[in-house]
């Protein structure tokens, strides 16, 4: 049987086709990209001056770190009331304690809700700065993620020393307690010690 000659409209379509074919191939084997990428935020580091940060306590009154860490260092610690940080908050509270007379402002900020922070302040007897973050938007600010996160402000706004995680034990805050009595030219308190005798001593004798 004679091959049939290709039809007129064949002829014309088979140079563009020919010409599109690779053009396709191309556009399947190139990787996706997504419109909504983030570029990477760098986390701040020590010696970098800290960000123009401010929040409300619970009355509504503005705290200005400019304005604290002008004065004297400020140790900022973005925290919740989770088991962990539950039981790391007594070694900030005898840091607190320990500088507080000497120039050492310590503000805690709460990823919780307002009624639960009133009444876990009010039952863990808190005796610093404090305020509420519902929505974590001073997590952004200090360019970290970590629960809890630390920052230890010299006077004038330079970040002395930066700490995350959760440290039940005590050691993280015993850091921090050496790094602000440097800072503040005094001799430097243990308060993993001081806490871990004081519940030792409220431990029911034997």
């Amino acid at each position: 049987m004679a091959a049939q000659n290709p039809s007129p409209m064949k002829k014309l379509l088979a140079p563009a086709l020919a010409f599109l074919s690779p053009i396709v191939l191309l556009a399947d084997n190139k990787p996706a990209e997504k419109a909504d990428a983030k570029p990477a935020i760098e986390p701040f580091k020590v010696g970098e001056t800290a960000p123009n940060f401010r929040i409300k306590d619970t009355s509504g009154k503005e705290i200005n770190l400019a304005e604290l860490s002008a004065k004297g260092p400020v140790l900022v610690r973005l925290t919740c009331g989770c088991l962990g940080c539950d039981k790391e908050l007594p070694y900030f509270q005898a840091l607190n304690e320990a500088y507080k007379m000497q120039g050492l402002v310590s503000l805690a900020v709460f990823k919780e809700a307002d009624a639960k922070v009133e009444t876990y302040a009010k039952e863990k007897k808190i005796d610093m700065l404090y305020a509420v973050d519902s929505k974590g938007v001073s997590w952004e600010v200090w360019k970290t993620k970590a629960m809890p996160s630390n920052f230890l402000i010299g006077k004038g706004g330079q970040i002395a020393a930066i700490s995350t995680g959760c440290d039940p034990s005590g050691l993280i805050a015993k850091n921090l307690s050496e790094k602000a009595a440097g800072l503040l030219g005094e001799q430097a308190v243990d308060v993993k010690a001081k806490v871990d005798v004081a519940r030792q001593s409220a431990l029911p004798a034997k």
